[in-house]
């Protein structure tokens, strides 16, 4: 019998990305939405602490060792580059730590590392972004050391509201967090980030940028498309002006 049946040609030929992500990510799927379909994403997490959602997680979470054990885990199905994915986690010690943890990734033997903060810093100084408003789940304490660490790296934040979750971000739902992002927008602001990799964003991004008239920038967004960038791939999804930046 002759297999002359288009459909057994393939599969698609798949080029990885892999994702170390803390141990309670569950929006998994928004993480998809965001990559075209030659893209596999492959997954491992770092060890369960049980901590609620605070200065304290983010540090356990961005521990080097874990992040390196972790590279390792996904090494053998050849990603091109492998992401820290999170915000707090890659933000809480400042930006030298933010390389440390790029480097530590790298050392694992990873090809090329990105962290969801790195990927911010690398936004805003392509978009020449130097006043912007914040939101985030977090505690204020949390909230804060991200202030810092944008100061730090020459980015002033504006205006920054935060919800205050010790834990089940991903369970807020999309009018909350786009009446916090229009509440937490200031004219003088230049964009809105919208802060960790477990609050849902997706669909919010497009009508929110028509609306305020400026970037709207998401954690889960900024870390694949700067994966996508190194691969040289396209950008898939909503948020019209980081369009080439990676």
């Amino acid at each position: 019998m002759e297999l002359n049946i288009p459909e057994f040609e393939g599969p698609l030929a798949q080029r990885g990305i892999g994702i170390i992500a803390p141990f309670d990510l569950a929006l998994e799927r928004e993480l998809w939405r965001w990559t075209p379909l030659e893209v596999s994403l492959h997954l491992a997490r770092t060890p369960f602490e049980p901590v609620a959602v605070s200065r304290a997680m983010a540090e356990l979470v961005s521990d080097r060792r874990h992040l390196m054990a972790a590279t390792r885990d996904i090494l053998q199905v050849e990603p091109e580059v492998v992401a820290y994915l999170c915000s707090s986690g890659s933000f809480v010690k400042g930006v030298a730590y933010e390389k440390t943890l790029c480097d530590a990734i790298c050392e694992a033997g990873a090809p090329e590392a990105v962290t969801t903060s790195g990927a911010l810093l690398e936004a805003l100084r392509e978009l020449s972004l130097t006043r912007i408003s914040v939101l985030t789940p977090y505690d204020e304490e949390l909230t804060l050391l991200l202030s810092d660490f944008l100061a730090e790296a020459g980015t002033e934040v504006l205006r920054s509201d935060h919800l205050g979750l010790g834990g089940g971000i991903w369970k807020v739902n999309y009018r909350t967090i786009a009446e916090h992002i229009i509440g937490a927008d200031t004219p003088e602001s230049q964009a809105v980030f919208v802060s960790c990799t477990n609050l849902p964003t997706y669909d919010l991004i497009a009508p929110l940028e028509r609306e305020l008239g400026k970037p709207v920038l998401t954690a889960n967004q900024l870390t694949i498309w700067a994966c996508l960038g190194r691969m040289r791939l396209p950008m898939t999804g909503p948020g019209q002006w980081l369009r080439g930046v990676f």
